[in-house]
Formats: C-alpha cells, sequence, structure tokens
C-alpha cells in the first residue's frame, strides 16, 4: 500500500477531532510557558511557546516499537499536535506484553498504521500520519519537513543511517539543521541522547562505545559444545545449512524456529547440556535483547522531555547525552559526549589507518568488519584517486570480476599514503580512509 493510500486511510475524522479542544485542556503546559524559569533560554518568550508547540511544530518519530509507543503517547499528551511516526515492522504476538497501543486483534497489521489510529482515537485533537515502509525510502524534502526527529529504533544500522542522512542534510546551511533526540534500551540500561547535526557529536562519533554481539569460536561450536547456546549456534550455522541448503532460514518463520529448537535439543543430549529452550534458541538466532517495559516508559519520558525542551526553548536542553541503569536500583549520568575530530561522518579529517604491509584484501575487509569504531558489514573498496575497483560486495558482476584481488596483498593496489573509498550498506556515505603501512 503506498504512503497516500495510507494516509489518506486517517483523514475520516481528523476535522472532527481537530475540533474537540475544552477550556484549561492545556493548563499544565501554560505553567511552564507563561512565564521564564531561572534557566529559561535567553530567545525563550513567555506566552509564545504553545503557539508552536500547539499549532505548528512537526515531529518525525522513527519506530513504533516498545520505545516508538511510550514516545508517541508522551508526545500526544504533551501538546504535540502534528506528528508523523515510520516503521517497517508489523504486529507480532510477542509484542503485546509490552507494546501498549496494540490488540491481540491487531496482530499481522503494520505497527505504525495502528500506532497512529490508536493515539488518533484515545487523544482528542492530535494529527497522527504514518508510513509503513523503510526510512531509507525518503529524501532529504521529507526529513526537512519536520522541526524534530525523534527516534526509538532497536537497529544500529538504521541509527546510524538517519545520522549520517542528517549530517548531510545540512549542507553548510545552519536553517537546514533537524535536531535528532535519540533513545535506546537493552534489558534494564537505556540512553537518551541530543544530536544537533555538525554542531555536537553524531551517533557515528560514539559506536566505540557500543559492546560487541556475542559470538563463539567455531570449532567450540562443532567439536566441544559446553553451553545452550552452543548447541543453537550449532544447528543455525551449521547443522541447517547441511541440512536444508536449498531454503533460506527465515528467523521470523516459527516452523523454522521450531526446527532449530528439536535440533538443538537433541545436540545438547548428546552432551549432557541443559537449558536449551524454545524462547532461548529465538534468542540466540534473533539476537534478543529481553525487553522492559519500565525501562521502555523511562527512556521514552527523557526523549520526549527533551523534544519539548527543544520545540519551546523553556529550559535548555541534554548535553548531550544521558545514561541510565536499573539493573541494581536507579542510577542516571549525564555527560558531554565529545565530538572525534575524525568521525567519518561528521568530523573534518581525513581518518588515518596504520596497518601492516603484509595484509591481504581479505583481511583488510575482515579488519573493517571488526574494527569497533566503524563496525561495517560489507565494505567495498575502491582507490579514491584512481577509482580503481579494489573489492566490491555487489552487483554479482562486480564481485566476481573483482573477486581474484581478495588473496592479493593489499600494498600492490594502494601505495603508501594512499586513499581508499569505503562504501557499505550501513551507511548512505562513502568513507575516505588513508592508509599508512608499518
Amino acid at each position: 500500500m503506498s504512503e497516500t493510500q495510507m494516509q489518506t486511510d486517517l483523514q475520516g475524522g481528523l476535522e472532527t477531532a481537530a475540533s474537540k479542544d475544552w477550556p484549561g485542556r492545556w493548563s499544565h503546559l501554560y505553567k511552564i510557558l507563561d512565564r521564564r524559569g531561572p534557566f529559561a533560554d535567553p530567545s525563550f518568550t513567555p506566552d509564545h511557546g504553545d503557539e508552536i508547540l500547539l499549532n505548528t511544530c512537526r515531529v518525525l518519530v522513527i519506530g513504533a516499537g516498545g520505545l516508538g509507543c511510550e514516545i508517541l503517547k508522551n508526545l500526544a499528551l504533551s501538546g504535540f499536535k502534528n506528528i508523523e511516526v515510520i516503521d517497517m515492522d508489523t504486529i507480532d504476538v510477542s509484542n503485546l506484553n509490552r507494546q501498549f497501543l496494540f490488540r491481540p486483534s491487531d496482530v499481522g497489521k503494520p505497527k505504525a498504521k495502528v500506532a497512529s489510529e490508536f493515539i488518533m482515537k484515545r487523544v482528542p485533537g492530535v494529527k497522527v500520519t504514518y508510513y509503513h515502509g523503510k526510512i531509507q525510502d525518503k529524501d532529504d524534502d521529507y526529513y526537512l519537513g519536520f522541526q524534530l526527529i525523534i527516534c526509538g529504533l532497536d537497529s544500529v544500522e538504521a541509527r546510524r543511517w538517519i545520522n549520517a542522512t542528517l549530517v548531510n542534510l545540512v549542507d553548510g546551511e545552519p536553517e537546514r539543521i533537524r535536531v535528532l533526540v535519540d533513545g535506546g534500551t537493552e534489558g534494564f540500561k537505556g540512553q537518551a541522547r541530543v544530536i544537533i547535526p555538525t554542531i555536537t557529536s553524531c551517533y557515528e562519533c560514539s559506536l566505540d562505545m557500543l559492546g560487541k554481539q556475542r559470538t563463539f569460536p567455531i570449532c567450540t561450536i562443532a567439536n566441544t559444545p559446553r553451553l545452550p547456546e552452543h548447541c543453537i549456534e550449532w544447528a543455525s550455522a551449521i547443522h541447517w545449512p547441511k541440512e536444508r541448503p536449498d531454503i533460506k532460514m527465515d528467523t521470523d518463520d516459527p516452523i523454522h524456529i521450531q526446527w532449530l529448537y528439536e535440533t538443538a535439543l537433541k545436540r545438547a543430549k548428546e552432551f549432557n547440556i541443559t537449558g536449551v529452550t524454545y524462547s532461548l534458541t529465538q534468542g540466540v538466532v534473533k539476537n534478543i535483547i529481553p525487553a522492559i517495559a519500565s525501562t521502555n516508559a523511562i527512556i521514552a519520558a527523557s526523549c520526549c522531555n527533551e523534544a519539548f525542551k527543544l520545540i519551546t526553548t523553556s529550559q535548555p536542553y541534554l548535553n548531550n547525552y544521558m545514561m541510565y541503569t536499573g539493573n541494581e536500583g536507579l542510577y542516571t549520568y549525564t555527560f558531554d559526549h565529545q565530538k572525534k575530530p575524525d568521525c567519518p561522518v561528521c568530523g573534518n579529517e581525513r581518518v588515518t589507518m596504520e596497518i601492516s604491509m603484509e595484509i591481504t584484501v581479505e583481511d583488510f575487509i575482515e579488519y573493517l568488519k571488526e574494527k569497533q569504531d566503524i563496525q561495517l558489514k560489507k565494505p567495498s573498496l575502491s582507490h579514491a584517486v584512481t577509482n580503481e575497483k579494489i573489492y566490491w560486495q555487489s552487483p554479482p558482476i562486480f564481485e566476481e570480476k573483482t573477486r581474484p584481488n581478495l588473496e592479493r596483498k593489499l600494498l600492490e593496489m594502494v601505495k603508501q599514503g594512499d586513499e581508499i573509498t569505503v562504501t557499505d550498506t550501513t551507511l548512505p556515505i562513502s568513507l575516505q580512509i588513508v592508509v599508512s603501512y608499518i
């Protein structure tokens, strides 16, 4: 279904909803907006903040999952009347325990559509349009149409994409800056941050703060499993390709998960390992981190609090990173995350890498994938000056043509001090890397 069709679905009754206002409805906001506080921004003018907040401000919410549901609810109840939400997922029964805008009858429907309709039904006068699709489907003009963008994503790749897009959007013109408020949760931990593209540190600047995904040595998985996770990895990484080579594994297919669970359980019994369950199998193959509803609520509240302050200038906004930990009690820590001069997205210095003169093209690609502050998935390499293709992951015709280069030493194709252009599916931009051999 196209965006136009989807948004048309929502128009019925919007005019009626918009007229449903009553005296004193926003009195709790006016207590903040009608007077100057001791910490108010110098640009704050009492009695005018509500005009922007209630009438002209357009906010984009990316993600309608556990965090996104909370954010949408908070924005609607905080006076934001013009909201758009974008999400590519559909509702699964496992979402219902924490994504409170959804009901059992909504399973299988687009999250963005159901969430937008629910908010408009419960909060009169709020207009929520939606797009069921990828953020990559939209162009620059789309994102320029919003005063503020709030992320409630569970994907590092999507965060990197929207971050790089908003940085590129500025293009030396301050009026094109669109502030990004980013929230994220992981179990009992979470963070909220304010990113002002080209001014503060961006998401890419903090990439090295992310923990590495847990992996297991293939020799352990194949020969000496000791943990239930080893058995599950064996079933998915080794036994599935062997037994079902013509079928692509779909981690969202219950039949596939059931097969992996039963296979892993047999493997575990052979090695006297306990603990293999269906939910653990699902968690391992999909890299699921348990979501905690209370963590989502805390981080969403922080994100919406920053959105309110940014739009109204009634109080100073976060500068620029807040970390929350709820494992043992309640702990928050706020700090100014510094911008990296050599950040590949927002920095103005070239990235220089020191590598061995003996390194092959294949080993260099693996190094880029493992490097914590870059974290690429399928990097393609070209010489920055001659545009010679060193190795391209796609399209297939170029992959096949450049495949023999994988075994060659990088020094044969790139000399000391030369630049390599690196592209990857995780980023809408290319990276320029200066090679320094040691």
